[in-house]
């Protein structure tokens, strides 16, 4: 496996390079802010030692929230990219300098303090002259460990589209890819380890040196060197940002969307990988923080607009059965007057829910339908990502429909299904029918005899002032139209999750194939 992984470092280094820089580069800035914050607030709780409980009592209670949580809490506030992981880790990050400032002044002998007050020190020079310099190796302690965590934790940040490692490993578990995963979790090691090396060496250097404003002057240059480079890199924003879900197909999509408007314009196109669930992209394109998105007209239907798959409005208002016509166009009417977003180009395929479970349980049981399913759930593990468990054509409709009674659920990530069905921590696991690794595996996909599951068209979400500053796009997204079945869907997301071929790769040859793009 460590042969493998170093393997796939070797042949990708121009993926993993520029996230590393990424990642040195978004960690600098949150230690760079989270040190003048941390340090201002630590020196000011030692001086009015009444305001120590509330500030200590604060950043610790940030200290212990779960980084996922807290993430998940920034999104809708600060959006997608890296400024919600900047700020996230900023607030982790204030924890270890506020205390070892505080720590360090408060514990200076008051005989010191004392000789330099009867020799006339006003506060100021107290704090710069004596404070100061007598706690700076206890501060330097604190600001070591702190770098050392922000470079480990900003692993999680592409959690919310931003950069980094965590990309690698991000999508190693997506794509059930273990080379990259651990590839992306040893080079954030690595990172680690080599910062606390230097950080250690540098603060020898440091401490050698004579004058306390030297020592101040070398720290402020590094930081001020750290936020110019920081700030050059992040201040540059594509002209249009694509963002996808979890999940390799998103992943080609939009890889597929790449190409293709930067194979026709001279637009530059940013991809954000794996956001997270519906609710989450919704909010982030409406927000404006990425352009367009691949997203599934049920998923829509039920999660967003809270509509009954079954219902739709004729043209006089009464509710009717829905076909998929009625749904594009009451869609695209709904988003472009309530969220000013607009449906371009569907790819011409549906990709629907199944349950699928390993062909040892099928056999023991004799299960072919969902009904015969319903007939043994009680023995049996129920696996889905988590946002099935909440939505509107999820878990507990299904359950209602079949008189499931599973003996346990399980949340999972979209890329680990298949790997817990097949370890045996789930019997039974939600699946798409485009999944690449359905032909791959020992597994049944059982039928929906009772028809609880609709087909899931698959189109593109922009904005309308998108469109209306391209008006080009508008014909280039159409050349998707209708450009891929089920099937070739199915063997495309095989290519990726089994054969392990390079999502970008896979859309670019795909495109070729269709005539669609030149070689």
């Amino acid at each position: 496996m460590l042969k493998e992984t170093l393997k796939i470092v070797v042949d990708r280094y121009d993926f993993f390079i520029p996230l590393i820089i990424e990642h040195i580069y978004i960690s600098a800035i949150a230690v760079t802010i989270a040190t003048v914050i941390g340090l201002s607030l630590g020196i000011f709780i030692s001086e009015y030692k009444i305001t120590r409980g509330p500030v200590l009592g604060i950043t610790n209670i940030i200290y212990t929230i779960p980084s996922i949580a807290l993430l998940g809490f920034m999104l809708p506030l600060t959006g997608v990219g890296n400024l919600t992981a900047i700020i996230t880790l900023i607030l982790y990050a204030l924890l270890p300098i506020i205390r070892n400032t505080f720590t360090g002044i408060t514990n200076i002998s008051n005989t010191v303090i004392e000789a330099a007050d009867g020799m006339g020190s006003t506060k100021l020079q107290l704090l710069t002259r004596i404070k100061l310099p007598l706690a700076f190796p206890i501060i330097l302690s604190g600001f070591r460990n702190m770098v050392v965590m922000t470079i480990a934790l900003a692993g999680i940040a592409s959690f919310i589209g931003a950069g980094g490692l965590g990309v690698a490993i991000y999508r190693g578990i997506s794509t059930n890819n273990t080379p990259m995963i651990l590839a992306g979790s040893i080079l954030i090691a690595l990172m680690a380890f080599i910062s606390d090396l230097v950080l250690g060496f540098c603060i020898k250097l440091i401490e050698r040196k004579k004058y306390f404003e030297l020592k101040l002057i070398t720290v402020v240059i590094c930081l001020i060197i750290i936020v110019s480079l920081a700030y050059g890199t992040l201040s540059n924003r594509a002209e249009i940002s694509i963002a996808s879900k979890p999940a390799t197909e998103q992943f080609i999509l939009t890889e597929i969307l790449k190409i293709i408007i930067e194979d026709r314009t001279d637009i530059d196109v940013k991809i954000y990988k794996g956001i997270g669930a519906t609710g989450s992209m919704h909010d982030g394109l409406v927000k404006g923080d990425f352009d367009i998105y691949p997203e599934y007209t049920g998923t829509a239907w039920a999660y967003i607009l809270k509509r009954d798959l079954n219902s739709c409005l004729d043209a006089s208002g009464n509710i009717t059965i829905c076909d998929r016509e009625q749904m594009k166009t009451e869609l695209q009417k709904t988003y472009e007057d309530d969220f000013k977003l607009t449906w371009v180009s569907y790819y011409g395929f549906a990709n629907s829910y199944g349950i699928a479970v390993k062909n040892e349980i099928a056999k023991k049981y004799n299960l072919k339908t969902y009904s015969d399913l319903a007939r043994v759930s009680k023995n049996l593990v129920f696996g889905a990502e988590y946002d099935f468990y909440e939505r509107e054509d999820g878990y507990y409709p299904l359950v209602k429909k079949y008189d499931f009674s599973f003996k346990d659920i399980m949340d999972m990530d979209l890329g680990l299904k298949y790997k817990a069905i097949e370890s045996g921590e789930v019997d039974a696991v939600l699946i798409y029918t485009t999944d690449g690794e359905i032909s791959d595996l020992d597994v049944t996909v059982l039928i929906d005899d009772r028809k609880f599951f609709h087909d899931y068209f698959v189109g593109n979400i922009a904005r309308k002032d998108l469109i209306k500053k391209y008006p080009d796009l508008l014909d280039i997204l159409m050349l998707l139209n209708n450009l891929l079945t089920e099937k070739e869907m199915s063997e495309l997301n095989y290519q990726v999750d089994i054969l392990k071929i390079e999502d970008k790769e896979v859309a670019r040859n795909f495109l070729i194939s269709k005539g669609v793009l030149k070689k």
